[in-house]
């Protein structure tokens, strides 16, 4: 397995940014100038003050940058959850149980075979959770979506994976239900806990956008403009104005193809899952689809954004952001966004297809997992590829970077 790595700005695998240049200093040193005409040396003193002013200038220029960029970094929310584990650390702590289901729910046991049975990582791969958080009424908070963004520097690509929040999995001290209740019970912290402990990959980092937070991103970028069909169009329009968001029942006027949506519109767009429309066949399947082209297509829309424009996109969203990733780490991915927007950009689901069937538990509607040695390696396989690979007994193996 890995080896521990300092918790610093991901100096495995990152590219931290550093001046290592000094200035020359061997000017004016002992020598005696030599008698130059009064004029020209009154010139040298006008040019030397003008170097002076233009120096001074940029110095202040820069400084107000490092404050400005400083304000960026303490306007996010640090969760008070903490940093409760070192970013991209092999933690021998953390052990894949090897648990058996109930017959009456699934056929077989999860099993892994890997070394200590500990959690798959790789210094090069950061695996940040993100959260769509839905606060209630009741005060509950729930995860309506929660797709991991891993940033592979190994093989210079972003993936996107959907976890779909009906899977019935065991979320330790509490027993089998549905994934989102783990965020219910204990909010990131245990979600990242269940997920680690079923699906056997290292999870770095986590953060929370809630509801309200996402729509004002959404406007902060000046709306999306995405592709629909008629009918998300109108599931959009029907949910806007039922919810009495919207004066009419058609507010988006707009035929099939690009629609620009804003941030209240592109919500409806994420949560949709078709079945309040009549007519319109839909799933949560469809849901995690839509959620990772929304995604998808605002990393496209970043691609030709500066790195001033980027970091003044941080300082606007920062405080509807809650997360637990370090300020040295925030700085490292915002100083390499540019290189990381240029990555390719690929998907995956959990679970995947052919390896689910619908059931009913206690009254819910659940995805169970039919195998799930071949579901944690395929996707181990999609995280960390070739370092990968498949064993004779049916359980994966893994080889250290």
């Amino acid at each position: 397995m890995a080896q521990k790595k300092k918790d610093n700005d991901f100096k495995d695998g990152y590219t931290v940014l550093a001046s290592n240049s000094t200035p020359s200093r061997d000017f004016g040193k002992d020598k005696t100038p030599e008698k130059k005409p009064k004029d020209k040396k009154h010139k040298r003193l006008i040019v030397r003050n003008v170097f002076l002013i233009i120096l001074s200038v940029i110095m202040v220029i820069a400084g107000s940058g490092c404050l400005y960029y400083y304000h960026t970094l303490d306007s996010l929310n640090y969760s008070e959850d903490g940093n409760f584990k070192d970013a991209g650390n092999y933690d021998p702590t953390a052990k894949i149980p090897n648990i058996e289901y109930d017959p009456d729910f699934n056929d077989g046991t999860i099993n892994m075979s890997m070394e200590e049975g500990s959690l798959l990582n790789d210094p090069m791969v950061l695996n940040i959770l993100l959260f769509g958080e839905d606060k209630s009424s009741d005060g509950v908070s729930r995860s309506d979506s929660m797709i991991m963004l891993s940033i592979d520097n190994r093989h210079k690509k972003l993936k996107l994976t959907s976890f779909m929040r009906d899977m019935w999995v065991y979320i330790p001290e509490y027993g089998y239900s549905k994934l989102n209740h783990a965020y219910s019970y204990g909010g990131a912290k245990l979600s990242i806990t269940t997920i680690e402990q079923n699906f056997g990959v290292n999870i770095d980092r986590y953060a929370i956008v809630d509801f309200k937070s996402f729509q004002k991103i959404i406007d902060i970028l000046g709306g999306i403009d995405i592709d629909l069909t008629a009918e998300e169009i109108d599931y959009i329009n029907w949910q806007t104005w039922k919810n009495h968001q919207a004066d009419t029942r058609y507010e988006i006027l707009a035929e099939p193809g690009k629609v620009h949506l804003n941030g209240r519109q592109a919500l409806w767009y994420a949560r949709n899952r078709g079945d309040e429309v009549e007519g319109f066949a839909g799933s949560d399947f469809d849901r995690t689809d839509r959620q990772r082209k929304l995604l998808r297509t605002l990393a496209s829309d970043m691609k030709s954004a500066t790195l001033p424009q980027i970091i003044g996109i941080v300082d606007q969203i920062g405080p509807l952001i809650t997360t637990n990733l370090k300020k040295s780490e925030i700085t490292t991915l915002v100083a390499n966004s540019l290189t990381y927007l240029q990555y390719d950009l690929v998907e995956y689901r959990l679970p995947s297809d052919g390896n689910y069937y619908a059931e009913w538990h206690y009254g819910m509607a659940t995805l169970d997992i039919m195998d799930w040695n071949k579901e944690r390696l395929d996707f181990a396989k999609y995280i960390y590829e070739e370092l990968v690979t498949d064993a004779l007994d049916g359980y994966m193996t893994y080889e250290a970077p």
